[in-house]
């Protein structure tokens, strides 16, 4: 319709007088540039969907049926959350949940613990200014979510129970990440300050995340090797040579932990670096005049202005560690057993077996889960990032 007016409005063009051309012809350059916009980005828009709405609505109608080749191509039989029952309550539930066992007094106090800070984080949203019933609410849902992942956590690796890939990938999530925050912030604070050679060392810091991560796997399987490693003397002098970290459970995901935490250390300290630096340095100068320890100037001053840095790195880090494959899979191959395998190894070890549809379910259960724990963190979190804000 648009276009008809606008072959109209050119016809009349060459027969009305020059006053009514003119208006005609501002009225179709204005009409012109107002749809510009959406003729020029429509086309990117369209690709951008193309290439990952149709692919993500393809892949969630595989992990609802049962793919499998039969003579002369394939077959696709849809058989609705089969596959998701399988892995939560069926024959692969010790794949990717693991097995339960009976709980410890460790276990009870660790639930105790966890439940204990969850409740303060609520009480303290509810004493807050900006308290609202439907953030309570959903705090209290994000809270319940993740006590429910501490539960599966505690219960896997109580007594006889094994975990699954779900709670090996929220060890290499939750403690690696930890690890690898508190170390880069640590080499940040100390590099911050006016230290000779610290412009060299901001250098050597960064060189690990410039690295590939199968080349990481390789040179940790290298270094971890009790018999021919470059460490084969150390091990011989404590007569560990018969010993290997890849056939212990955690050995196992220890030397992954390490080997990630080696590469991405240096993510965090550039980020934090710049934050450090970045904040205004009259505060700090004022507190150390006033006789501020070092200690309380971080509290009182660093720490609030670095909040908001540290909330959003701490989640870019946490969405890639949830899809951490190359590191377990060159390292360990996901063992011994499965002891060591994340869930993107789990998946990708269904895909290499064909089972398409149980592997497109693990990879939408990990986004499930991903999207639960960072949209958590950010709830639970946020009042006392808006608190360090002045």
């Amino acid at each position: 319709m648009a276009a008809r007016d606008d072959q109209a409005a050119l016809a009349s063009l060459a027969r009305a007088p020059a006053p009514v051309r003119s208006r005609l012809w501002d009225g179709l350059t204005r009409r012109l540039d107002q749809h510009a916009p959406t003729v020029f980005i429509m086309p990117a828009v369209l690709v951008v969907l193309a290439m990952s709405i149709f692919p993500l609505l393809v892949s969630l109608y595989l992990s609802l049926s049962r793919f499998r080749f039969v003579k002369g191509g394939f077959e696709l039989k849809f058989i609705g959350l089969l596959n998701y029952r399988k892995l939560l309550l069926g024959s692969e539930q010790f794949h990717f949940l693991g097995t339960f066992g009976e709980l410890s007094a460790a276990g009870w106090a660790v639930l105790g613990i966890a439940a204990f800070g969850l409740i303060a984080l609520l009480v303290r949203y509810a004493r807050g200014e900006g308290y609202t019933p439907a953030g309570l609410l959903w705090r209290a849902g994000a809270s319940a979510g993740v006590f429910l992942l501490v539960l599966l956590i505690v219960l896997t690796n109580s007594g006889n129970g094994h975990p699954g890939s779900l709670v090996v990938t929220l060890f290499y999530v939750g403690i690696g990440v930890l690890a690898q925050y508190c170390i880069g912030l640590g080499l940040a604070l100390l590099c911050a300050q006016n230290l000779p050679g610290r412009k060299f060392f901001r250098v050597v810091f960064f060189l690990p995340m410039m690295i590939t991560p199968v080349g990481i796997a390789y040179t940790f399987r290298m270094l971890s090797d009790t018999t021919k490693g470059p460490f084969t003397p150390i091990w011989q002098y404590f007569g560990w040579t018969e010993t290997s970290w890849l056939v212990d459970p955690w050995g196992a995901r220890l030397a992954v932990m390490i080997g990630d935490a080696w590469q991405w250390i240096p993510f965090m300290f550039v980020v934090l670096l710049v934050a450090i630096e970045s904040q205004p340095q009259d505060q700090r100068e004022a507190a150390l005049v006033d006789g501020a320890s070092r200690w309380q100037v971080f509290r009182y001053v660093t720490w609030p202005a670095i909040l908001p840095v540290t909330v959003t790195v701490v989640l870019i880090r946490m969405i890639e560690a949830f899809k951490i494959i190359d590191l377990p899979n060159v390292l360990t191959n996901g063992g011994p057993g499965i002891a060591s395998e994340s869930m993107t190894l789990h998946a990708y070890v269904a895909w290499r077996a064909l089972d398409l549809g149980g592997s497109t379910a693990v990879a939408y259960l990990l986004l499930f889960v991903v999207v639960f724990v960072c949209l958590s963190m950010l709830a639970l979190t946020r009042p006392a990032e808006s608190e360090a804000r002045p």
